[in-house]
């Protein structure tokens, strides 16, 4: 095993060169299908028409969609001639995107008409007036300066944006022996992408990313579950994201296998082109999962094709990833890390037992140091000891974009970055995490992990997900909340609940406060927000004279 330097761009043009009849990008949905040859035709097309618009090397781009089919010509393109992909969160809303296209410093932003309840058209024009009356490609703007372009993901026209059949077409004029030229100076240590976290505490940062970071993280993932160019990989989860542009995308990349594209979450979606594709591999976090199993039509798809996977995100819990093993086939693995390692830290292989695979998050990944610290004094925590994970090696971030000082914050002298989550490692080198810092409950002086008790509850018959969090008390400082969503049909109550847990868990642990949900609130890329669930606890509460004692 080994570590490539080798340029996104690279990776493909070496597919391209190597298998250029085979498929890559695959929407089974619309029969779209591109072979490496063709999809990297179509990224130099767009290539030179970013380049035709004034895009440079360390130019920011920003995309701003679901995974449309141009997605990943668009991150393929900007690496292509060194310019910065800025992935964008499909859940933004105005003041977020505002936030990010000024502090990202953006040139040039990839837009779709919208998702759900977000008019993308809408808040764009709202942040950018000067759209209505400007010159394409002429854009000033005294609130985002370094901004000139919109270009509209489609064919219907939009006013002072770019159409990608434009962009593709100016393209043509470029000279082929400049665009060369920039290819040659992109290096594998330059930036590529850049992700903002999901801002649940704080402004959100810009994570900067390289060739190196991703491709080679992409390329490890792989091969802990034995990819090959056989495979075919059902990617589902959003592109905007790690699990979507690294873990998938740069995972197909680099072992020339097919990646097969699901536009936006749908369980019947997702069941449909595994079966019509016969895929080898699906991604999802939790509750994706948990979706497809339920589905109504689930029993009419054949999906003996499967073998692997990867479930992440969030906690797994064992009782869904044993359900996935035996009804969708797969061997499920799962990766822990953080967008700032790239993301992967640890992983769990195809070859380790299944409780390895479910109790656990694996080895660190090759090329990577991970330790645990302790949180108070900085020393390296013996076998069985719970501390903060840390990271140190090929993985890690280049940095925060224009913030030295919170990068300062999370890697330290010695290199390592701090993840913020507790875990514990064992004596076979498998990590545990048992739960965040601030994530954890403080009782009345008692430490409290949530991931103990909602592991505990998912025993619970009519159970289909939970969550636990602290809930402010005047008393005890915080007690626990627990967060259920039930199965269809399940009629459980709090007091079957707290049934369950007396005389099987410490008192102490059993929820105070219990809260039926239809669903939890999610980030785009699909991690509970717990800071929410709190927020919902105490305003029940309220409205239903509930004292917080």
């Amino acid at each position: 095993m080994q570590l490539f330097e080798r340029t996104v761009g690279d990776w493909l043009e070496y597919w391209a060169k190597e298998t250029p009849d085979k498929e890559y990008i695959v929407y089974s949905d619309r029969n779209l299908r591109f072979t490496w040859k063709s999809f990297n035709q179509r990224v130099d097309e767009m290539a030179k028409g970013f380049v035709a618009i004034g895009v440079e090397k360390d130019s920011k781009v920003g995309i701003w969609a679901t995974n449309v089919p141009d997605w990943l010509t668009i991150l393929y393109a900007c690496a292509k001639v060194g310019a910065i992909c800025v992935t964008v969160n499909t859940n933004y809303k105005q003041a977020e995107l505002e936030y990010l296209c000024k502090h990202s410093d953006m040139h040039t932003l990839c837009i779709i008409d919208g998702d759900r309840d977000g008019d993308f058209i809408e808040m764009v024009n709202t942040m950018l007036p000067e759209l209505k009356t400007c010159e394409r490609g002429k854009l000033q703007s005294k609130a985002f300066p370094f901004m000139r372009n919109i270009v509209y993901i489609g064919q219907e026209k939009q006013r002072g944006m770019y159409t990608t059949a434009e962009l593709l077409l100016l393209g043509s004029n470029v000279d082929d022996e400049k665009f060369n030229q920039m290819k040659s100076e992109v290096k594998c240590h330059d930036v590529v992408n850049m992700q903002y976290t999901s801002g649940t505490t704080g402004f959100p940062k810009g994570v900067m990313l390289t060739h190196y970071n991703i491709t080679n993280n992409g390329f490890l993932t792989g091969e802990h579950m034995k990819f090959t160019q056989d495979d075919k990989l059902c990617c589902c989860v959003p592109l905007f994201h790690c699990f979507g542009v690294v873990l998938a995308t740069m995972n197909c990349l680099t072992h020339g296998c097919t990646q097969v594209m699901v536009e936006r979450f749908n369980p019947l979606l997702v069941l449909a082109s595994i079966h019509k594709e016969r895929c080898t591999a699906l991604y999802g976090v939790p509750t994706m999962f948990i979706a497809e199993l339920n589905h109504p039509m689930f029993e009419l798809f054949d999906l003996s094709s499967l073998r692997t996977g990867i479930m992440a995100g969030s906690l797994c819990p064992i009782e869904l990833m044993k359900k996935v093993e035996e009804k969708m086939y797969m061997k499920v693995t799962s990766v822990y890390g953080l967008t700032e390692a790239s993301p992967g830290m640890t992983a769990s292989r195809i070859d380790d037992p299944f409780e390895v695979r479910s109790e656990t998050v694996g080895r660190e990944f090759e090329f990577t140091e991970v330790i645990v610290l302790d949180p108070d004094t900085g020393e390296e925590c013996p076998t069985g000891v719970q501390g903060e994970l840390c990271n140190r090696g090929y993985n890690t971030m280049k940095g925060y974009y224009k913030s030295p000082e919170a990068t300062a914050e999370v890697i330290d002298r010695n290199g390592f970055l701090h993840t913020g989550d507790l875990g514990i490692k064992d004596q076979n080198g498998n990590f545990t995490i048992t739960g965040r810092i601030k994530d954890m409950i403080i009782r009345g002086g008692e430490n409290i992990y949530p991931r103990e008790i909602e592991e505990y509850l998912y025993q619970l018959k009519g159970i289909k997900d939970v969550q636990v969090a602290g809930i402010p008390s005047k008393r005890y400082g915080e007690v626990v909340g627990a967060f259920i969503i039930l199965e269809e049909g399940a009629t459980i109550d709090e007091i079957d609940v707290r049934d369950f847990c007396k005389n099987k868990i410490a008192r102490y642990k059993i929820p105070k406060h219990i809260f039926f949900l239809d669903e939890f609130p999610m980030t785009g890329s699909g991690k509970i927000q717990k800071f929410k669930l709190k927020d919902y606890a105490l305003e029940q509460c309220k409205k239903l004279n509930i004292e917080i004692a």
